[in-house]
């Protein structure tokens, strides 16, 4: 109770900090990927995009152990150190898995297509090489996303938990904040739709909305690092509703995207709608020579 009659302060150097670090590390990978494509590196060496990617490893868990440290309320310590954990394992998982990804790219591989139905996949012999291929898909997409963002999502919830006042204090956001909320959403939004972690971002937003109810009956209510959370992320349901109304009627995209839950990817997007127009002097390579392992 003494920690919500204090006057509650924005921590402004970690949403800067946070916010501009996942768009150069994270959301600026696929633009340093058209600027320095990885056949310009040896492509058995780490490229430009894959050392930002090293980075984002890096710094996103020194930025959560900070937001978990400006806490207002005492949290589990070790389901924290466990979330930090899985955080540095998901996320490497993903670099290897989307580096070897992005050699695939570079001989005619198709993100908006599934394994099977990709062209150069049926030039692989012998053909159960194609199981390897979707057990690396696999760790990309399910397993390298799980890791990261559920432990990334849980951390934002259970530091919002912490992010209430009681009802008689002023609770009002302050112009950097509002100024920084756009990038902030635009970024959940990439993760939604790139990580394709729609579930997991709308069951985290429907828990922190269920707490500021409850939290309502107390007398309590968000304080300013929770507003700005709670505004971030209904923005970015706004925009990934936008995203989806969009790209609704393209039957190629839905064949990559089945079922109840449709959130396309940007870059399977790009590699459909784009990647001709922007890139018209490299060669198609789909049908290339076999692939022989």
């Amino acid at each position: 109770m003494d920690s919500a009659l204090l006057k509650p302060r924005f921590h402004l150097d970690l949403w800067i900090g946070f916010t501009v670090q996942s768009w150069i590390l994270d959301v600026g990978r696929p633009v340093v990927m058209l600027v320095l494509p990885a056949d310009w590196f040896p492509l058995n060496r780490p490229g430009a995009a894959e050392y930002l990617h090293l980075a984002y490893n890096i710094t996103t868990p020194l930025i959560l152990l900070k937001l978990i440290e400006r806490s207002p309320r005492t949290l589990p310590r070790p389901a924290l150190h466990l979330c930090i954990i899985a955080v540095v394992m998901g996320t490497s998982i993903h670099l290897v898995a989307d580096s070897i990804t992005q050699r695939l790219l570079l001989i005619g591989y198709q993100l908006h297509l599934s394994v099977r139905e990709n062209p150069i996949m049926k030039n692989i012999t012998p053909s159960s090489l194609i199981d390897s291929f979707e057990l690396l898909f696999y760790y990309d997409e399910s397993l390298g996303h799980s890791m990261c963002y559920i432990p990334l999502f849980l951390v934002l919830f259970l530091f919002f938990s912490g992010c209430f006042t009681h009802r008689k204090q002023e609770v009002k956001m302050p112009l950097a904040a509002w100024i920084l909320l756009p990038p902030s959403a635009a970024h959940y939004w990439y993760l939604i739709t790139e990580g394709q972690t729609f579930i997991l971002f709308i069951f985290t937003f429907f828990a922190m909305t269920a707490m500021v109810m409850h939290q309502r009956r107390r007398g309590m209510i968000p304080e300013i690092n929770g507003l700005f959370l709670l505004y971030s992320f209904s923005l970015a349901l706004l925009l990934v509703a936008l995203w989806v109304a969009c790209l609704w009627d393209d039957a190629v995209l839905r064949r990559k995207h089945p079922g109840l839950i449709y959130v396309p990817q940007p870059r399977a997007v790009y590699t459909l709608h784009l990647r001709q127009h922007t890139s018209p002097q490299q060669p198609d390579r789909s049908h290339a020579a076999p692939i022989q392992m």
